[in-house]
């Protein structure tokens, strides 16, 4: 904060007293307080909760006639940051802005401090003008950022690819002192930071992206020299134990680190393309997953259907969506569910995402004969009560599956299909005898990934078109008065639903910044489940298509994805664009 005279400290007094911002009967009781003592008023303000910084600062620098800049609202480029050391920014407390008109634009918690702006000119070279910002908002700005990817570039011009090929190390560390592993440690921790799922490393005729999916959307963080491909990725097959002379095959792999305190596991797949060789690399970080299927977003009739299907002693519970849609999460949560020393859990799966205590669980490995459909034959022999099978790739899979549900075992498994009545056709198109698959389902789970909106956010009254389509779409379930809505809520999973409304609903919007792009932090699922009763086992012997079960199903109750969907935009769970975004598809 700046050095301020008594005058200026009464004349930022009287500015927060004018906008309303702090109470005058609060103002002269610290008065008497401080008495002939002395002391800042305005520190005794900030003591009490009556001020913060960012609101001091904004005063400050209208008082003293400099612009004012809330570092929490906007973005910075790398490039622009590096323009002032990291030890300079902590040594003075300020951050670039950017360059105008041969100046350097610089936030600096103190304004008056002619000395710290003279060393920051003499540093850079260039004429400083200087802006206010808070203490807190700058100390926030340089630990968010350093480390992000300051000083990536200028170490990986110092990398000769050539080195980085010859290395023969298999300790499974990156704590080196290269170049190379120090960009790519600043790449994963920032990954990790930000929850991000996959990293892309793509490289290009001229250059080297580098991309990052954060709650199911790409986007790029930084560009690197062409030069720099060879040694990076050769610096990530080293760690996952593949053959850094082979570049025409794909090649897949998986390593462990420790980044920021936190163990992740890394899958590593590796792709040749037109300018090099494509790195994906997938994140696995446990600490960062909620096994709760509440949590996740399944509630109403949905988590009703479900939490009853895994009650039951054998049958098949399948759920179905795209890849990354977080169908193997919700295995995870269920078999968390149901998880004690009573019972007998083993898992198959590719590759074996999360480890879990108390459950048995078998990494399939095509190489050594280990497919789901051996492993599968392997895991009934080993005395099981419930069986995970990791997805139902083929006809023999599926068989199996449905043999082990005959015969006493409660089996989770996953299929691609795009809604939870699709899996039905699906397992018949796999040769599976209809009245096989009628007695032996329980439940079949659709589902889909949403962004949340953030915490910080702000209202907006519906459009003509957006309300339309809410009615269109949850009308004929939502509460029709006042009186309904309890009840209605509570049905649906979702509390204080709207009364339908022909006008507008009030919809939510999270704040854009730097930390939550486009309002968004985290996700959420969208699901829809179909218990297969006598009824639909009736359809399912008829052949009945996955339209005609779905008719049937929500005639029983279930909420499709879609309307899930929509009951989460009323609830401010998510926006109408995300649902559309994912489940545009779906009716």
């Amino acid at each position: 904060m700046a050095l301020l005279t008594k005058e200026a400290e009464e004349s930022i007094i009287s500015l927060l007293l004018s906008e309303g911002l702090v109470e005058g009967a609060l103002v002269n009781k610290i008065r008497e307080t401080l008495g002939d003592q002395g002391g800042s008023v305005l520190n005794e303000l900030s003591k009490q909760g009556a001020t913060n910084e960012d609101m001091v600062a904004h005063a400050t620098a209208a008082i003293l006639g400099v612009p004012y800049v809330d570092l929490k609202n906007i973005a910075i480029d790398q490039d622009i940051l590096s323009l002032i050391p990291y030890e300079a920014q902590i040594r003075v407390k300020a951050i670039p802005l950017g360059e105008k008109d041969g100046m350097l634009n610089a936030a600096m918690a103190d304004v008056t401090n002619v000395q710290a702006t003279d060393y920051l000119s003499n540093l850079t070279g260039k004429p400083i003008r200087v802006w206010m910002s808070s203490e807190h908002g700058i100390r926030e700005m340089i630990e968010k950022n350093h480390g992000d990817f300051a000083g990536v570039k200028e170490a990986v011009r110092e990398t000769n690819a050539e080195e980085a090929a010859k290395e023969q190390s298999n300790v499974k560390t990156i704590v080196q002192d290269s170049p190379i592993s120090k960009a790519l440690t600043t790449i994963l921790s920032y990954a990790v930071r930000t929850k991000t799922s996959d990293i892309h490393i793509e490289p290009l005729e001229d250059s080297l992206i580098i991309r990052c999916r954060v709650d199911g959307v790409l986007r790029k963080i930084m560009e690197l020299p062409k030069n720099v491909a060879p040694a990076l990725v050769s610096r990530i097959k080293i760690l996952s134990n593949l053959k850094i002379d082979e570049h025409r095959i794909p090649q897949d792999g998986q390593f462990t680190v420790a980044v920021d305190d936190k163990e992740v596991d890394l899958r590593i797949a590796i792709s040749p393309v037109t300018w090099g060789e494509q790195v994906v690399i997938r994140l696995l970080d446990k600490s960062g997953t909620s096994m709760n299927i509440e949590k996740m977003g399944m509630s109403g009739h949905a988590l009703r259907t479900v939490l009853s299907g895994i009650k039951k002693p054998n049958g098949m519970i399948l759920t179905s969506g795209p890849t990354g849609s977080g169908k193997s999460t919700t295995l995870y949560a269920l078999i968390q569910q149901i998880k004690s020393e009573e019972i007998n859990i083993v898992t198959l799966e590719d590759p074996v995402e999360y480890k879990m205590e108390g459950i048995n669980q078998i990494q399939v490995n095509v190489d050594a004969g280990l497919t789901f459909a051996s492993g599968l034959r392997s895991i009934l022999r080993q005395d099981p009560d419930v069986v995970m099978v990791g997805e139902i790739r083929d006809s023999e899979t599926a068989s199996l599956a449905v043999q082990a549900a005959l015969t006493g075992h409660l089996v989770f498994s996953t299929l691609h299909t795009n809604s939870a009545a699709g899996i039905l056709p699906r397992l018949l198109d796999m040769g599976i005898e209809p009245f096989l698959l009628a007695s032996t389902l329980n439940v079949v789970i659709g589902q889909r990934l949403v962004r949340r909106l953030t915490e910080k956010r702000e209202f907006h009254k519906s459009s003509d078109i957006e309300t339309a389509a809410i009615n269109s779409i949850v009308g004929d379930i939502l509460p029709t008065s006042p009186d309904d809505v309890a009840a209605v809520s509570e049905d649906l999973g979702y509390p204080g639903l709207p009364v339908k409304n022909d006008n507008y609903y009030m919809l939510a919007k999270g704040m854009d910044t730097k930390e939550t792009p486009g309002g968004y932090k985290g996700r959420a699922g969208l699901y829809e489940t179909i218990e297969v009763d006598e009824d639909i086992q009736k359809m399912i012997t008829s052949h009945a298509t996955a339209a005609e079960i779905m008719r049937l199903a929500r005639s029983k109750g279930t909420i499709t994805m879609r309307q899930d969907g929509i009951l989460k935009v009323l609830s401010g769970i998510t926006s109408i664009d995300e649902v559309n975004r994912v489940a545009s598809d779906l009716s």
